[in-house]
């Protein structure tokens, strides 16, 4: 048998050709500082000549291409999350732009007293994180955080890690963001599976991570306010986030219409969800919940009520929601791109082989594959920084060992958390998030590797901890 026969046919080639694959995609990553789209895109072509497939498979021929695996990877999960990304950045813009975020401050900080302003901002970071992407909702919340460090005259940093965790948490476990959304169609579980889970295993997380480890590490790094921070907490003009700083166009809304609005999706696709548990299949009443529970609907609907209750009756005309509507879009298309170039790879992975050589070599090593995907985000985020390269690439990987295994939704879904806690671990000096963090929260990098590193890794271990639990009792 020759070399490369043995790479292409049996279980140890299989598998040194995807450790290899994934090695040459860090290195364009990381070394090369190549654009993870097309990183990742020439590193699945790659893999796929490699493997010996046929080149009709790999990209079709001139007269069709639409069985390709080059089409069918991209095109897949491009419809799955495309239209639900599109529809969450636009509701998180019309959120945050009526003033929302300062209503939600505001009411939390009545609640909860000086005192209590850490669990305060921890509420505000995981009810505003829902709609609203982690690094836009870093730049619309730090002039929030800074008000309220200077009122309580404590650290910074004390005020900020509940936020963060929050924000991360929502980012990393909860459709409509893109991780989580990219996993749904990558292993075949249902959205409304996905919002539970992540609930039941960010949850905890985000206690440990923000509250309890934010408490802890807020009391031992005191970072001071600087005045042109407050400055600019005052009057939002320039720099990052400055295009979606809050407009005034009328009185602020209540804390009740923007709770409700931020929930409405949820709980039309929850309610889907379990109406096909409930409920009989030629039931009327699952099929109206199936329809206005399909993610895309549901959101369609939030967004349209957002723009009358928070756009035309406070004052915007069509035009404006519009302009804002094509500002929140600008910045998807690349994210999309790599999902899709993500989702490309992993087909690939699948076409040849290295999915059941992988499985086999799992099960040889009683390895349960909820700790294989974990370990393997983990390694894809430790290596090059990015939370959705992370995902993409682990749930491409893992995806042949749970389809058409039996898995129930409940434990695909806990699958899916556990890849999503192993992309946010060990933040640090690869990761954008952390020059981010250590920008608008005035850190050093010992510092910002002191709590924001610290709290990424309990995040993750605790809700991967969660996620091992129940997957053990129900798989």
């Amino acid at each position: 048998m020759s070399a490369v026969d043995w790479l292409r046919t049996t279980t140890p080639g299989l598998l040194l050709l995807c450790g290899l694959s994934v090695a040459l995609l860090l290195f364009a990553i990381i070394k090369v500082k190549l654009e993870p789209f097309i990183a990742l895109l020439l590193t699945g072509l790659g893999l796929a000549l490699a493997a010996g497939l046929p080149v009709s498979k790999i990209v079709g021929t001139a007269i069709k291409a639409g069985d390709s695996l080059l089409e069918t990877g991209f095109g897949g999960i491009l419809g799955h999350i495309a239209v639900i990304i599109g529809l969450g950045t636009v509701l998180g813009a019309i959120l945050e732009r009526s003033g929302g975020a300062d209503v939600l401050t505001g009411r939390l900080l009545q609640l909860f007293g000086e005192k209590g302003a850490p669990v305060a901002m921890g509420l505000l970071g995981l009810i505003f994180g829902i709609p609203v992407f982690f690094d836009i909702g870093i730049f619309v919340l730090a002039p929030l955080i800074y008000v309220a460090a200077k009122r309580g005259g404590r650290s910074l940093v004390l005020y900020a890690m509940p936020m963060l965790a929050g924000l991360s948490m929502t980012h990393a476990f909860l459709p409509p963001h893109p991780g989580p959304v990219a996993l749904g169609g990558l292993l075949g579980v249902s959205l409304g599976w996905l919002i539970l889970i992540g609930f039941v295993c960010g949850i905890p997380g985000f206690v440990a991570a923000g509250l309890v480890w934010g408490t802890y590490i807020g009391k031992r790094v005191h970072v001071e306010v600087p005045e042109e921070f407050l400055v600019r907490a005052e009057q939002p003009v320039e720099g990052p986030g400055s295009a979606t700083a809050p407009v005034r166009v009328a009185a602020p809304p209540s804390v009740g219409l923007i709770g409700a609005i931020i929930a409405i999706p949820l709980v039309l696709i929850l309610g889907a969800t379990f109406g096909t548990q409930l409920l009989e299949q030629d039931s009327r009443l699952l099929q109206v919940l199936t329809f206005l529970g399909t993610p895309a609907v549901a959101l369609l609907i939030a967004v349209l009520i957002a723009f009358y209750v928070l756009g035309v009756r406070r004052g915007s005309s069509v035009q404006e929601l519009s302009t804002l509507t094509a500002e929140s879009l600008r910045p998807v298309g690349m994210l999309l791109l790599v999902v899709g170039a993500g989702a490309f790879f992993g087909k690939v992975i699948s076409a040849t082989g290295i999915g059941t050589a992988l499985a086999d070599t799992m099960s040889a090593a009683g390895l349960p594959v909820i700790v294989l995907a974990y370990i393997i985000s983990c390694g894809l985020r430790i290596a090059q920084g990015s939370a959705t390269v992370a995902i993409v690439t682990t749930g491409g990987i893992v995806a042949p060992l749970v389809t058409g295994h039996g898995y129930s939704q409940l434990a695909i879904a806990l699958i899916a958390m556990a890849i999503a806690a192993g992309s946010i671990i060990l933040s640090h000096v690869n990761d954008g998030g952390f020059w981010i963090i250590s920008k608008y929260f005035n850190l050093t990098v010992k510092q910002t590797l002191q709590t924001w590193t610290v709290l990424e890794t309990v995040l993750s271990v605790v809700s991967f901890a969660v996620a091992a639990l129940l997957f053990a009792i129900v798989a």
